[in-house]
């Protein structure tokens, strides 16, 4: 393994991370608080470690699947602990494992948070929050591979282990131009989201705040109530705009803006995506009218923003879905394990997999009553190959193994049962919010510590699709 090249390429992330804290120093000196201080040692502390780690001198470039999934996981776990730094050193809070679980929600795009009142906190440590979001988004090694070229040899093996998704498709030839082109069509969103919410009536800060949250689908706000401390209508709209398009695969977005539309309505996940969307708006909405006697645009208007932002992961909250009728709370626990499409910056196991699942299961239907025909499994005319459907079900069955041992070990700390499941599945598909306890107007504040240390592990797992960070875990793997 080459050891040399992944120490090289931690010292390349932590120097972007040290970079990434400097506009929240300038928050701190321009309003005043007193995070600037904290900020000024983490940038120190995380800068001068990665530049040291960065000047390794390289006896081979060559690397190999292994360095690509030590590379995404150790990357992850270094930037997490080193991005905790402005939260202790500034006294937002006290506890390493809170801090650390906070900045893995971020860096995951989770959202959810151990922090009970977040308009106490300066305006430094709220964009730093956000901005962990909006970096772990399109994903930090993606950003790595975009801006250093000289790790193009190592590109495809990190880009594999870093992008979610059954399958990699590349737009374009190269990773790193592949990387750079993704990271465009995001910072424009990220813009476009800003411009739009600031002529809204939203306040700059806020703003930018809500954007990152919102293209990341992370879910961090500025506000105890999250977006619904602003009721207005237009807000929720562009906030619910951007997370819908944001949980596509950014390779579609690619296409369209080269004029290529007809690729974006031809693409089957697409398409289910916008279906499973519209039947659980409609579905919510007639059950809250039905049983919590809403109206038809309060019901339309609050069940809209929701299924969206927990299907895509996001996040935001304008209600208090706890209270809701039973149906509609399952429902959304449902949305929460498909998540948004493979390539999108969503969390979930992905709409593509439950499609790779249901046609894998009527090929074996259709085998039973037919047993020598030729079934393959196809998404439109192509034909997906059989150690795709292999690793979908492997997947989804090791998922659903790890959702149950966890979920078991949260009830044997004396959590209820409906808040471990829902903690669990909003952790480990990177939802944000779940239900009980841990629901939209609460947080995970009240978990002991050895949960959310479990959590925090259930982000990771879940942000970098389980593989890449079990794979470690195999002794076979470090022969």
């Amino acid at each position: 393994m080459n050891r040399k090249l992944i120490a090289k390429t931690m010292g390349l992330l932590l120097s972007s991370e040290a970079a990434a804290m400097i506009p929240s120093l300038f928050l701190a000196f321009y309003y005043n608080e007193p995070d600037t201080r904290a900020f000024i040692i983490s940038i120190a502390v995380t800068g001068l470690l990665g530049l040291v780690l960065s000047l390794i001198s390289l006896d081979s470039q060559h690397v190999g699947y292994k360095e690509g999934f030590v590379i995404a996981t150790l990357g992850w776990l270094l930037l997490t602990a080193f991005g905790s730094l402005p939260y202790i050193l500034s006294g937002s809070l006290n506890s390493f494992v809170d801090a650390f679980f906070e900045t893995m929600s971020g860096l995951t795009t989770t959202g959810s948070s151990v922090i009970q009142d977040v308009e106490i906190l300066t305006h430094g440590i709220l964009f730093w929050r956000s901005m962990t979001h909006w970096l772990g988004g399109m994903g930090i090694i993606v950003l790595t591979l975009a801006l250093i070229p000289s790790l193009n040899i190592a590109g495809m093996s990190m880009y594999k282990a870093e992008v979610p998704g059954p399958t990699k498709s590349k737009v374009l030839p190269r990773v790193a131009r592949t990387s750079r082109q993704l990271y465009k069509i995001y910072v424009i969103l990220t813009v476009a989201e800003i411009i739009l919410l600031t002529f809204a009536g939203m306040p700059l800060f806020d703003s930018f705040i809500h954007s990152f949250g919102s293209v990341a689908t992370g879910g961090f706000s500025s506000k105890n109530a999250s977006v619904g401390a602003y009721d207005s209508v237009g807000i929720e709209i562009i906030i619910t705009f951007f997370t819908l398009i944001c949980g596509i695969n950014f390779s579609l977005h690619f296409h369209v803006l080269h004029g290529n539309i007809k690729k974006c309505l031809r693409d089957r996940e697409f398409i289910v995506y916008l279906t499973v969307i519209v039947l659980s708006i409609l579905l919510i909405s007639v059950n809250l009218i039905n049983i919590e006697d809403y109206s038809p645009g309060e019901a339309l208007r609050s069940g809209s923003f929701q299924v969206v932002t927990i299907i895509t992961t996001t996040g935001f909250a304008t209600d208090d879905f706890n209270l809701w009728p039973d149906m509609s709370r399952i429902l959304l626990v449902v949305l929460m394990f498909i998540g948004g499409c493979a390539g999108s910056t969503s969390g979930g196991i992905k709409v593509i997999r439950f499609l790779i699942l249901f046609k894998s299961g009527a090929r074996h239907l259709l085998r039973l009553s037919h047993p020598n025909a030729v079934t393959p499994v196809r998404l439109g005319k192509e034909v997906i190959p059989r150690e795709v459907v292999d690793g979908v079900q492997n997947f989804f069955f090791l998922t659903l193994g790890i959702y149950v041992v966890v979920t078991i070990f949260l009830t044997a700390l004396g959590i209820d049962l409906i808040s471990a499941m829902s903690a669990v599945a909003a952790t480990l598909f990177n939802v944000g919010p779940g239900l009980g306890i841990v629901g939209p107007v609460t947080n995970f504040s009240s978990l002991p510590e050895a949960a959310k240390a479990v959590l925090s592990v259930c982000m990771l797992i879940g942000r970098l699709e389980l593989y890449t960070v079990l794979v470690l875990l195999h002794p076979k793997f470090w022969r």
